[in-house]
């Protein structure tokens, strides 16, 4: 179980430009995000907390899900684990999420030309 535990935002590159270029202008990105992960298997509860705000996705790898953005609009995508890296494409960029050095580090890219790459990386708690 690789990925479960409890983890707090360490650092992370390009949020704010991530956040402009999927339209969450209004987002805070003062807080510290923590993100709680819960893996049974190949199953998986992901969510990330700030005050007065949370996001939670159940999925499962290998399979299709239905899924939820930031802004809280519904998808379904295929998410997949290759070796230890969890990927999902959501609407407006791709994740990868993966364990290196017991910290957990999420890369989101934006598509294009100037797509943006943002870069998550937490500490277990």
């Amino acid at each position: 179980m690789a990925f479960a535990g409890k983890y707090e935002l360490e650092s992370q590159d390009n949020y704010e430009e991530f956040l402009e270029a999927i339209g969450l202008l209004s987002a805070k990105t003062d807080h510290k995000v923590v993100t709680e992960v819960v893996q049974d298997g190949n199953d998986f509860t992901w969510t990330q907390t700030i005050p007065n705000w949370t996001w939670s996705n159940k999925f499962t790898t290998g399979q299709q899900c239905e899924l939820t953005t930031m802004k809280g609009i519904k998808f379904t995508a295929a998410v997949t684990m290759e070796g230890a890296k969890i990927s999902i494409q959501f609407p407006q960029y791709h994740l990868t999420a993966e364990i290196i050095e017991d910290k957990l580090v999420v890369n989101c890219i934006t598509p294009g030309e100037k797509g943006v790459t943002f870069k998550r990386t937490s500490k277990r708690i």
